[in-house]
């Protein structure tokens, strides 16, 4: 799953921006589960990565609640 910058966030619509979040949850819980089952992820910076796009989606998703 490829991470998303702001603009390209700001381009989704409601739809594809709440698919695309539940895409990269998923992804994110895959890797804590390997974390907490004493694993390693292939790579670790990823979790960083995907946390931060979720919370640009989530503050996308504020914005056009507002407006």
């Amino acid at each position: 799953m490829a991470i998303f910058r702001a603009q390209d966030v700001a381009q989704f619509s409601d739809v594809e921006l709440q698919e695309q979040m539940e895409k990269l949850r998923m992804e994110l819980i895959q890797h804590y589960g390997k974390v907490s089952a004493g694993g390693a992820t292939e790579n670790p910076g990823r979790i960083g990565e995907l946390r931060r796009t979720i919370a640009r989606m989530k503050t996308e998703q504020n914005k056009r609640r507002k407006v």
